[in-house]
């Protein structure tokens, strides 16, 4: 179907919702995007940029803020949390040379999808909190706090994990906690050091850093599994006493740069299913609204990215609404089911416990000396996949 001057409503300026409007945007449709914070901003942390998500950014006009807002991953070093030594090293720039893995501040990724969107005539508004949404009638239906009104053409959510429009389409949620939280904290950065991701693994925890934002500061998401339930979100303040107290056992490394944290963030880490329904009438999801991905993987915002090119793609590809939803899906779930599930394979693995740990680190350290390029290409097909091209 011709997008031009078709009116979209999203809700949620996240990467996810950004993305998607920037992508119809650049196709004709008329997009607005409802956010219900009083600024685009996003607190603290950073993430990652693979290279499944780099090639959407390219795609959409967006590679070059890219380059400008981030650091190119130079290697990806797994460490052995107490000792520190150096377990599996994945030399990125030797072996993936083509390929960027970008690190970089959410904030900033935020920033240059929000400049993108506007500069494609997206309108963004702000303090617009939806209290309800009603997918009953030929249009979705939309009312704010305020008490005002929408019935857009077609609405997509993408509203995050606790999603209205997800759970008009689906009914509830049930996730799970899966009795682990992360810690998350920006500290200072020391000047020079290589552009390297480390992983620092322990029994029952493990720690990501990396430098990011020209070097000035380093992010630091710490992983420990617990019993007591911790609510799911990103603003709960919690003390860096405790951080420290639950890396207290590890190397020196680690230990300099959480007596640098000045505060920090705590989360529980909740499993989803992937949504059963993405779409009905003229409302769909996308993102965290559709798929929530625990961090293992870092592909949270990749699979936005993912989602967003393809959701623009399939509306105009087909001749109506429905037809290019029920294409986005069909396209969609296999490959989000497949990362949600290699994400939660992730973390039973950085958190092994002896005598299985030792045994599982010495193969990692054999395989990555002999035979590097296999070890890499063990993800071949989440990061080598470029969804613009298979478009």
């Amino acid at each position: 179907m011709s997008l031009k001057d078709s009116e979209v409503t999203v809700l949620g300026a996240g990467v996810a919702g950004l993305a998607v409007a920037r992508a119809l945007a650049l196709r004709g449709a008329e997009v607005t995007v409802l956010e219900q914070a009083e600024a685009i901003r996003e607190v603290g942390a950073g993430l990652q940029i693979s290279p499944n998500g780099a090639a959407v950014l390219r795609a959409l006009g967006l590679g070059d803020a890219l380059e400008a807002a981030s650091m190119r991953a130079q290697a990806v070093e797994l460490r052995n949390g107490v000792g520190g030594d150096l377990v599996l090293k994945l030399d990125l720039a030797r072996l993936r040379p083509g390929q960027g893995y970008h690190l970089m501040h959410r904030a900033d990724l935020i920033d240059l999808l929000a400049q993108g969107a506007r500069e494609a005539g997206v309108q963004i508004r702000l303090l617009q909190k939806i209290e309800a949404v009603d997918l009953g009638g030929p249009r979705p239906r939309l009312v704010t706090a305020q008490g005002a009104e929408y019935a857009p053409n077609l609405l997509i959510g993408a509203d995050g994990l606790h999603s209205l429009v997800r759970a008009e389409l689906n009914g509830p949620a049930q996730p799970f906690f899966t009795n682990q939280v992360a810690w998350r904290t920006v500290i200072p950065a020391t000047p020079g050091e290589p552009v390297v991701a480390e992983v620092h693994m322990g029994e029952g925890r493990h720690l990501v850093s990396y430098p990011m934002r020209g070097g000035t500061v380093r992010n630091i998401v710490a992983v420990e599994e617990r019993k007591r339930w911790v609510q799911e979100g990103w603003n709960l303040r919690d003390d860096p006493v405790d951080l420290r107290l639950a890396f207290a056992g590890f190397n020196g490394r680690v230990r300099h740069w959480l007596e640098q944290v000045p505060d920090v963030w705590l989360w529980g880490l909740f499993r989803h299913p992937v949504a059963h329904t993405w779409y009905r009438g003229h409302a769909a999801i996308l993102g965290d609204a559709a798929h929530p991905t625990l961090p293992f993987l870092a592909q949270g915002a990749n699979m936005a990215l993912e989602d967003a090119w393809v959701l623009a793609e399939c509306l105009a590809r087909h001749s109506n609404i429905k037809g290019g939803l029920a294409d986005y899906q069909a396209r969609r779930v296999p490959r989000c089911c497949r990362v949600v599930q290699a994400a939660n394979n992730n973390a039973w693995a950085y958190h092994l416990r002896s005598p299985i740990r030792e045994i599982a680190h010495l193969g990692l350290r054999l395989g990555s000396r002999l035979l590097p390029g296999p070890t890499l290409r063990r993800f071949d097909w989440l990061y080598g996949y470029d969804v613009t091209a298979a478009s």
